[in-house]
């Protein structure tokens, strides 16, 4: 059995200086950011399709929900063509069946400011839980909290895996050293959750593409932010411009099998 203890280690680094020093901040463009991750739950019949979008303002800025001309969804063998309906700034939604989401390519298409974004996807399949345990371990603190997972890899293809930990966390894996095989390993919680508090603990298929994206995201966050959170104009997922290149979006649009269970933190 292998284990895998994943350690995150940030360093703050504090100056002191009596001269007061002006530091030029570079000024970005706004930019459309996709919140695209859709996941289809195996045992589901439909899958809700919920896009979310905003906009970059600043270097330092915050990012703000923002509405748009149009979103559109559709996949090559034509079984899906559903224009998104807002429910609320910058929240899209659609329904559909899931096993269309599995049949070609996925293409999401948004019109904003007179111009139109594409990012083509496909699904990827993932792989249940087999084991969610919370352990006894520590790293560093006492506060810490582990669970223990484990799953077992589908031997016939390359995997990749992004696992959501709930509380914002998560962690990407690749089957490199464990294909076809049961693999488990421990995650720490660094903050104190409270004996009986709740965590929904998912696995999910993503190409290679997006866990590259995801480790970026994860590099860049130090692990205490989402995948569509991230300050202006660091990571580019796959949603490109198609009417001006330069212009591109932030965020991405994947569609991911997902196995989910909760545990109780005791």
């Amino acid at each position: 059995m292998k284990y895998l203890y994943t350690i995150l280690l940030v360093s703050l680094l504090t100056t002191s200086c009596e001269d007061v020093v002006e530091i030029a901040v570079p000024t970005e463009q706004s930019r459309l950011v996709i919140d695209g991750l859709v996941r289809v739950i195996d045992t589901d019949p439909s899958t809700n399709i919920s896009i979310k979008t905003s906009l970059t303002s600043s270097f330092f800025g915050t990012i703000e929900p923002q509405t748009v001309t149009s979103i559109q969804i559709f996949n090559s063998t034509n079984t899906i063509q559903e224009t998104l309906t807002e429910s609320g700034t910058g929240n899209y939604s659609t329904t559909v069946s899931s096993e269309s989401l599995k049949d070609g390519s996925i293409t999401l298409r948004i019109v904003y400011n007179n111009e139109t974004y594409e990012a083509t996807t496909a699904f990827i399949p993932s792989a249940p839980i087999d084991k969610l345990i919370q352990g006894e371990g520590t790293l560093f603190d006492d506060d810490e909290t582990e669970i223990i997972i484990a799953y077992t890899d589908d031997a016939s293809t390359e995997n990749f895996y992004l696992f959501d930990f709930d509380f914002n966390e998560f962690l990407v894996s690749e089957d490199t050293f464990y294909e076809g095989e049961q693999f488990e390993f421990s995650y720490f919680y660094d903050s104190d959750l409270q004996a009986g508090q709740s965590a929904q603990v998912s696995i999910l298929g993503v190409d290679e593409t997006f866990y590259n994206y995801m480790n970026q995201i994860i590099a860049q966050s130090g692990g205490s932010q989402g995948p569509f959170q991230t300050p202006s104009g660091t990571v580019r997922g796959n949603v490109i411009n198609i009417t001006t290149k330069d212009n591109y979006a932030l965020g991405y649009f994947s569609i991911s099998e997902s196995f989910t269970q909760n545990i109780t933190i005791e």
